[in-house]
């Protein structure tokens, strides 16, 4: 099924599992695909920004997306097909469609300056992957350098009909998310599935703001949903308190640089990824480091237990 604007829920940033000398870990992929949907994922966002996109080449790429999206049964799979250039991003967005996926999400290159250039941008590579392909508009100024006024997101949307989600990473970003759904109060912004980044940091009270869901990476997933549930029904100090239980350890995924590391050990300890390996060049996580993100789950344990691991576990074999 393909990706509309009435998405809502929670969809998984997936890592991109590697062996440690660098392959493409494909066993992983599917206990990683697997591990989503049993937690009760509504979708999985592979070759985003953590999933090491860059370091592949252009039929790794497709290797690790047609993975994903055949392994996945009832979560709607999409793809990041951002690329330096047009061709490359129609190849993928193609192969990955025509694999099965619900839609791609395109970022933007960190040359845009102005506002007529971020427009003309994304006019053209809607163009390029074809007026079928519903795509994901991504919003991370702190890290693609690109900054999107709501103003600039409306004009998109209008111009793109096939443009169906905002993946929200501004920071600060809860007044961007009133204004768009103001937009759609006046009529003048169609509906727009607003899913949030960040690493959930800020899910909470983005939640609040109108947001429809979340699509991050944090290393439990299953806090993303249960948030978002929680908001949803209006149990609002339910979902703040334990989000704020997790917080600790999604502000210290968060460290720019070392977040993915972070993740991927966290994922490796609970059994779902074989190896926390990074293709390089890539971060990597020190004794010191696993130490306080031990110290950080055994505190989060103590109010939600799906933190508890226990010594390390192993998913390899």
């Amino acid at each position: 099924m393909k990706l509309t604007a009435d998405a809502k829920g929670t969809v998984a940033i997936a890592p991109t599992p590697f062996h440690d000398d660098g392959r493409i870990d494909e066993r992983s992929i599917d206990r990683l695909t697997d591990f989503y949907e049993e937690v009760g994922c509504d979708g999985v966002t592979v070759l985003g920004i953590l999933g090491e996109a860059p370091k592949l080449d252009a039929a790794e790429a497709e290797q690790v997306a047609v993975r994903f999206v055949k392994r996945a049964k009832k979560m709607q799979v999409i793809v990041g097909v951002s690329a330096p250039g047009f061709a490359t991003m129609r190849s993928l967005a193609k192969a990955s469609m025509d694999a099965g996926a619900a839609g791609v999400m395109i970022a933007p290159p960190p040359s845009l300056r102005t506002d007529d250039q971020i427009v003309g941008y994304y006019k053209q590579a809607a163009e390029a992957i074809g007026p079928d392909v519903p795509w994901v508009l991504q919003d991370f100024p702190l890290t693609l350098s690109v900054v999107f006024t709501p103003a600039v997101i409306r004009k998109i949307v209008t111009d793109n009909p096939n443009c169906v989600m905002l993946k929200h990473e501004d920071w600060p970003g809860l007044e961007k998310i009133s204004t768009l759904r103001n937009f759609q109060k006046d009529g003048s912004l169609r509906p727009l599935s607003i899913l949030c980044g960040n690493g959930g940091l800020f899910l909470d009270f983005e939640m609040e703001r109108g947001a429809d869901g979340a699509m991050t990476g944090y290393a439990f997933p299953e806090l993303l949903i249960d948030v978002v549930r929680l908001s949803k029904e209006g149990k609002r100090d339910a979902a703040h308190d334990l989000f704020d239980a997790h917080l600790p350890l999604i502000r210290y995924e968060q460290q720019p640089g070392a977040g993915l590391a972070v993740r991927k050990y966290v994922l490796q300890k609970r059994g779902i990824i074989a190896s926390s390996a990074q293709r390089k060049p890539g971060a990597t996580i020190t004794p010191m480091a696993k130490a306080e993100v031990d110290y950080l789950l055994s505190r989060v344990a103590r109010v939600d237990k799906r933190a508890n691991l226990g010594p390390q576990s192993s998913a390899a074999g």
